[in-house]
């Protein structure tokens, strides 16, 4: 009898679905399809190839509804986040259906004849991908997969798997070929690594903890394959003293608070400068207290539960006492926002001020509703801080000072800075991390490269 697994509505805990988990054999299977499928997949004209991906975003929008209910009934997330990561994933489908024709390569000059350079597809890629944002993640590996003519099989985490399915199922509706994108639901020991060591697979995407990608890499060492990894994260929110403080305040829990803080560029460290911090203190307490937590299915609920009730175990041990740091020191102000009752894998929106550096929970990723707001001295002591970290993803810098902005932007070891605001992902723009973020690029035409191999070529011409 094969192996299953219970998918949970986090909110309300009841089982929405079963999946039977898959084999090796199953996931071998999938990779022989995938290969199989690469050859037609390739030789498809480009223009028929953008074709294909605009019918296959339609079919997102077509169904967009339905797939942002599956998201939040899935993961937990608030209906209106769902409904905009279900937008992403039309966009990212068209953006890249837009841009198979357009990843072009060159003419070198050269001595005694003409030399050319071709982008040619890698093959079969495997993409392991997250619970946190299932549809929009796996979007951003299916996108520039399929416009470079690789074939994909997708894993989606075990606890997520149901907008994969569904969006696989779309893709074949609206004409994907089979074989070309396929979806894998097992375990990470079973089918994950299986996919990292598999022969056939020519490149791996992953998506996940930086412990896990480290594993991934040694798996995928073997048999030399291409690696992305986007891993993660101990964001920094910067906010100096010339700053629109009411601003930078208002748009702070969203920066942490957002899908509950189970986003790898949570700022779930937030630096404020001290001359002011007492006031940005008073101002981002007034906001997590307006935050409204509750039905994710509600359109005005801004934070919903946690993805599992061993996660939320894991959230609250970072809240244990002394804040895990070495000294025990005490907390002046420790600020939570209130949850429903009953089921449900709650977790309040928690503001730990002031914070000290060194403890636990400014220093390792949460993955969860937790901030904690440290104070600097100056724009030296903001660099520093921000840098004290083996990550390197994301990060809002909030000053009125042009230069500075600037000057910090060049300074703070990330992959992805915003400037008076808070925004990491947009489909048009290259994401990724430095340091133990991960390397490699998602989304933007940077993503075409990862997918894709330079052949070059020499004509002799004499």
């Amino acid at each position: 009898m094969r192996d299953e697994c219970s998918v949970v509505n986090p909110a309300t805990e009841a089982v929405i679905a079963t999946i039977p988990m898959a084999s090796i054999d199953e996931t071998d299977a999938a990779v022989a399809r995938a290969k199989d499928a690469g050859p037609a997949w390739r030789a498809v004209a480009p223009t028929d190839r953008a074709r294909l991906m605009r019918r296959f975003a339609g079919h997102v929008e077509d169904h967009a509804e339905e797939l942002a209910q599956l998201e939040t009934a899935n993961v937990g997330k608030p209906i209106a986040d769902s409904r905009d990561e279900v937008g992403m994933v039309a966009e990212v489908l068209h953006f890249y259906a837009g841009a198979v024709d357009k990843h072009r390569g060159a003419t070198v000059p050269v001595a005694g004849g003409v030399d050319l350079t071709f982008h040619e597809p890698l093959g079969v890629v495997g993409a392991i991908v997250p619970w946190n944002f299932p549809i929009a993640i796996t979007s951003w590996k299916v996108g520039p997969a399929l416009a470079t003519g690789n074939t994909i099989v997708v894993k989606p985490a075990e606890l997520t798997p149901l907008s994969a399915l569904r969006l696989a199922e779309l893709a074949l509706e609206a004409g994907v070929p089979e074989g070309v994108f396929q979806v894998v639901v097992g375990t990470g020991p079973t089918v994950g690594a299986r996919l990292t060591e598999h022969p056939d697979v020519a490149k791996v995407a992953f998506t996940g903890s930086t412990a896990v990608g480290r594993e991934v890499m040694r798996r995928a060492a073997g048999t030399i394959k291409r690696v992305t990894l986007e891993l993660g994260g101990k964001s920094a929110n910067i906010v100096f003293a010339d700053a629109d403080l009411e601003r930078a305040a208002a748009a702070a829990p969203g920066s942490v608070f957002g899908n509950a803080g189970q986003d790898c560029c949570a700022r779930s460290r937030i630096l404020v400068e001290r001359s002011v911090f007492d006031r940005f203190v008073a101002l981002f307490v007034e906001a997590v207290d307006a935050w409204r937590v509750g039905d994710p299915t509600h359109p005005d609920t801004q934070m919903g539960p946690l993805a599992s009730a061993r996660h939320r175990q894991v959230v609250a041990g970072f809240l244990a006492s002394g804040m895990g740091d070495p000294g025990g020191g005490t907390v002046e102000t420790l600020v939570t926002g209130s949850v429903p009752d009953g089921p449900g894998f709650w977790f309040p929106p928690t503001v730990v001020a002031p914070a000290e550096p060194d403890w636990r929970l400014a220093r390792e990723e949460i993955f969860g509703p937790v901030v904690a707001v440290i104070p600097f001295e100056d724009e030296a002591d903001a660099v520093r801080l921000a840098n004290d970290t083996p990550y390197g993803l994301a990060g809002s810098i909030w000053t009125g000072d042009g230069a500075k902005a600037l000057r910090m932007a060049r300074a703070v070891d990330a992959g992805n800075l915003s400037v008076n605001s808070n925004g990491s992902v947009r489909v048009q723009t290259s994401f990724g991390g430095m340091k133990q973020s991960g390397f490699g690029r998602e989304l933007g035409l940077e993503a075409l490269d990862a997918y894709s191999d330079v052949k070059n070529v020499f004509l002799a011409t004499s």
